[in-house]
């Protein structure tokens, strides 16, 4: 098969899979560290693919995410004969059973790294065994975004026992003032979509800040293996200091 990944996870899902499958991604697809010395053509961003580049590739299936692509994009892919997988991910178990969906449909065996992933959420622990903690999970600065209802961040963070205060805003990624948020036990800063850093980020909550790696916590992939495990040791590095 030929196949064209416009969502960074599923791409890392299929070329670590599979990697011969895979031969257009987008420029946000950083991992495997590999792919351009694979052959594999970049077609521009998530939300702005270049159609006419991805059509030229002539892929038997092209991966796609609700969230993260446009409709319109998709219509016109569709409109030049495309056959156009999208997945929808907002929690844990789903993301399981999407990316064995992907799997299945790129006609891949069910691969080794996706049952450890299972089993390493099954097994996920409490941050905090004595109690559930409290967070905002900012993804963005100028202006102040953060995680609100329905994410899969969310999700990989609720079942880790943190929960964040901004969940069951009506937006899924609504914006908000640090000086107008709740007391809280942490401020989870990613590195991605925004690269929040120590001298970028921290300083702007009176809470404790942990930086975690961007993709344990929103990528649903290979990285899910780890995640649990990356997240837990972040998050109790801070909180124990």
């Amino acid at each position: 098969m030929r196949v064209v990944s416009l969502v960074p996870s599923l791409t890392e899902a299929v070329a670590v899979t599979s990697p011969e499958l895979l031969v257009g991604c987008t420029d946000w697809c950083t991992h495997p560290a590999d792919l351009a010395e694979r052959g594999v053509v970049r077609v521009r961003g998530t939300k702005n693919p270049d159609v006419e580049a991805v059509l030229a590739l002539r892929p038997d299936l092209v991966l796609a995410n609700e969230e993260e692509n446009r409709p319109v994009d998709l219509d016109a892919l569709r409109a030049g004969g495309l056959e156009v997988l999208v997945t929808d991910v907002r929690t844990v178990p789903q993301a399981l059973t999407e990316l064995d969906r992907v799997l299945t449909a790129c006609e891949l065996v069910r691969p080794a790294w996706l049952d450890e992933a299972e089993k390493a959420w099954e097994a996920a622990l409490p941050v905090d065994p004595t109690r559930r903690l409290t967070a905002v999970v900012p993804i963005w600065r100028r202006p102040w975004m953060a995680l609100g209802r329905d994410t899969f961040a969310g999700d990989v963070l609720a079942r880790l026992g943190v929960d964040h205060v901004l969940a069951w805003d009506p937006e899924r990624y609504p914006r908000f003032d640090p000086d107008q948020l709740p007391a809280l036990d942490v401020v989870v800063l990613p590195d991605e979509p925004y690269l929040f850093t120590a001298d970028d980020g921290p300083e702007a909550f009176a809470a404790p800040a942990a930086l975690v790696d961007g993709r344990s916590l929103t990528w649903y992939g290979p990285a899910m293996v780890q995640a649990p495990g990356r997240l837990t040791r972040a998050l109790r590095s801070v909180l124990d200091a």
